[in-house]
């Protein structure tokens, strides 16, 4: 059977590839702006971090559904003396302190249609969780930055005042979700042209985005209960009877984690910790299975490991009652020409088409899927720290090469990320091969592949296959950046999902 509507096609799976000798600093992102973005602040001297953070922040304009400031994510880095930080900032259970709505929230039902599956997503007030993506962005510049937080903002300023041009493959994901993003006239207003809903190639300007951006540079955003983004959206959870309460803002906290590591044929792979569940997955499945060669029942085997420790991983989180999240998300990876290495992932679920006044910040939907929420919504104890699939990862080969990489892609981040981890481990892939080969992934009702696979495999996978007609962004979009042992380059950004890159010398 071959499932690839036109809506999903992306260009192929050729990446975009950059390089450069010792002295340069590499990109990797989603989009032009987010990449351009990250260039600009590397070039002003900022090391890894800021340049992630300035990508990020361009990316809640280029990629408007993936990530936003109202969202959450993760953060790994890799200093050039080895050392690894772990920074989570995804969104918590709000309710601290008790809510004196009386009326219920707004949580709107809406169908989402993905290639082959109906999936219900609920928006509105009562869909969203503590965002955290702020007071990332805060600590991560505080800890690790080297530049000041204005230079910081200033690209993802400028591009929402002078307009970020729509990329052929936002334009299919914004289609995707055009009844969200046209809850609120405020949230139509990000994708609205003066012809209608955008197109590929139309500008989209977020005016309210820039100014809050400059405000937060000047100083007067410092916590996620700064007057700025408090005051309106506090006023906004009372006017709809959200969740999110004044202590929710007061009392959350970026948690500093110890990364999960394992060793496998000489690399050293540094994961994503719980409570996310993305890392601990693929770590689970890579200890489960011996080394690959490649041949069709060695990813067979690779396939059986993968559902296994899914399975395994997702038992233990609902028995701990660990909430789970697992929507739309974008990846950054940067390497500076000092050697340190961020990788950073953030989502805004499918958005909850309600933007907090006055700032053009969209707040996530990260409590809206029925899916993840079994005992049902709004059941959860407030200040919980909620599950992901997302998954930065950083890996260290057995010549002291360093790869930063992560993808987008929802629940199919653990396939996409394990098989361009086996490709370069077990196989000996460049990272810009490991992106390029075809992927897979097992879910309930079957496996699902792109093309280019052995023509045995589906045999021997056994149960139903289903064989795309090409590369899709369905399978994730894996963008990385390798630092050779000699101090050159390269970043390597998956066209599954508008892959950019760049290389700046420093």
């Amino acid at each position: 059977m071959s499932e690839s509507p036109a809506a999903f096609r992306a260009a192929g799976s050729t990446p975009a590839i950059a390089r450069g000798p010792a002295g340069h600093a590499a990109v990797a992102a989603g989009s032009g702006d987010a990449a351009l973005a990250a260039a600009t602040v590397l070039r002003t001297g900022g090391n890894a971090v800021d340049a992630a953070l300035a990508g990020t922040l361009a990316a809640c304009l280029s990629e408007v559904v993936f990530t936003s400031l109202g969202g959450g994510g993760f953060l790994m880095i890799r200093q050039p003396d080895g050392e690894h930080h772990l920074l989570d900032f995804f969104v918590d259970t709000p309710g601290l302190g008790g809510n004196e709505a009386h009326d219920p929230p707004v949580f709107t039902p809406v169908i989402v249609h993905y290639p082959g599956i109906d999936q219900v997503f609920h928006i509105g007030a009562g869909s969203v969780a503590v965002p955290g993506a702020l007071e990332g962005l805060l600590t991560a510049n505080d800890s690790f930055g080297r530049i000041s937080l204005a230079e910081i903002v200033r690209p993802a300023a400028n591009l929402a005042t002078s307009g970020s041009v729509l990329e052929p493959l936002q334009a299919v994901v914004l289609d995707l979700v055009r009844e969200i993003m046209s809850l609120t006239p405020e949230c139509a207003g990000l994708i609205q042209t003066p012809t209608g809903y955008a197109q590929a190639g139309d500008r989209l300007f977020n005016p309210a985005f820039a100014r809050f951006l400059r405000l937060t540079g000047e100083g007067a955003v410092t916590t996620l209960s700064s007057p700025p983004f408090a005051g309106p959206l506090l006023e906004l959870m009372r006017a709809l009877s959200g969740h999110i309460t004044a202590e929710d803002l007061a009392t959350y906290s970026v948690h500093i984690r110890e990364p999960l590591r394992l060793a496998r044929n000489g690399f050293g792979i540094a994961l994503n910790a719980p409570p996310a569940f993305g890392g601990a997955i693929v770590a689970d499945a890579l200890a489960r299975l011996s080394p690959i060669d490649g041949g069709v029942e060695s990813w067979s085997r690779a396939v059986e490991a993968l559902a296994a420790a899914t399975e395994a991983n997702r038992v233990a989180d609902i028995k701990a009652g660990i909430p789970h999240v697992t929507e739309g998300t974008t990846h950054i990876s940067v390497v500076d020409a000092d050697g340190q290495v961020a990788s950073m992932t953030t989502s805004n679920g499918s958005g909850s088409g309600l933007l907090i006044p006055g700032t053009g910040i969209h707040l996530n939907n990260m409590l809206g899927e029925e899916d993840l929420n079994p005992r049902g919504f709004h059941v959860m104890s407030p200040g919980i720290r909620m599950g992901s699939m997302m998954a930065p990862t950083i890996l260290s080969h057995p010549d002291g090469s360093v790869t930063g990489l992560g993808t987008g892609g929802s629940e199919r981040i653990r396939s996409a990320l394990m098989t361009t981890l086996l490709r370069m481990t077990d196989l000996g892939c460049s990272a810009a091969k490991a992106v390029a080969c075809p992927r897979m992934h097992a879910q309930a009702d079957g496996v699902q592949l792109e093309p280019g696979w052995d023509p045995e495999l589906p045999t021997a996978l056994g149960g139903p296959v289903n064989i795309w007609d090409e590369p899709n962004l369905f399978f994730g979009g894996v963008h990385a950046v390798t630092r050779w042992s000699d101090g050159s380059v390269q970043a390597v950004g998956d066209s599954r999902r508008g892959g950019a890159t760049a290389v700046v010398p420093v």
